[in-house]
């Protein structure tokens, strides 16, 4: 049953058919639960947020007008469920004095000589606040009004906690290049 296009499968999901609903999880799980982690503290908590997030999949596919893609709908679901279950704290009070950072420009050869799974680590390591707008906003291309919408904050707020968690990112990149260097 693996070779169902994804309107078959969503058809068969509005239709209620267990098998369907089987094989959406089975196929979609790794790529949501990659996306849960992004915004979560842990992999049991992104294992929640999953769980959470599949069962709200399915009760809501009826609503999907297939329009725009489907993955893209169902990941802003994942989304959605991971900012909602955690407390919202004031983003205003992650400063942790970086307003006055002025690091030089990182080389692009830095980037390079870091894989996806070393870059998602250093991502992981910044403050809550700062990975979510920095997740929103470059993995998942979210723009300033949408995040301040998703995380109750006015659009300058994200946009600064963009410009802190990029300065936070560049300091430990110069960090890693002047220990591998």
């Amino acid at each position: 049953m693996n070779n169902n296009s994804d309107i078959e499968l969503i058809n068969g999901c509005k239709a209620q058919d267990q098998l369907f609903q089987k094989e959406l999880v089975l196929r979609y799980s790794p790529l949501l639960l990659t996306v849960s982690k992004r915004y979560t503290d842990s992999y049991p908590a992104a294992q929640d947020v999953l769980q959470d997030s599949l069962v709200k999949i399915l009760r809501s596919i009826v609503d999907y007008k297939h329009t725009g893609c489907f993955a893209a709908w169902m990941k802003r679901i994942v989304i959605n469920t991971a900012l909602k279950s955690k407390s919202r704290k004031r983003y205003s009070f992650e400063y942790s004095g970086l307003q006055n950072i002025n690091e030089p420009e990182l080389p692009a050869e830095a980037f390079s000589k870091l894989n996806a799974q070393e870059l998602m680590k250093l991502i992981d390591t910044l403050p809550n606040g700062f990975r979510e707008v920095f997740n929103l906003a470059a993995i998942e291309g979210y723009s300033h009004n949408e995040i301040g919408e998703l995380l109750n904050i006015a659009p300058s707020t994200s946009r600064s906690q963009l410009t802190r968690a990029r300065k936070i990112l560049q300091k430990k990149l110069i960090h890693l290049e002047k220990m591998t260097a």
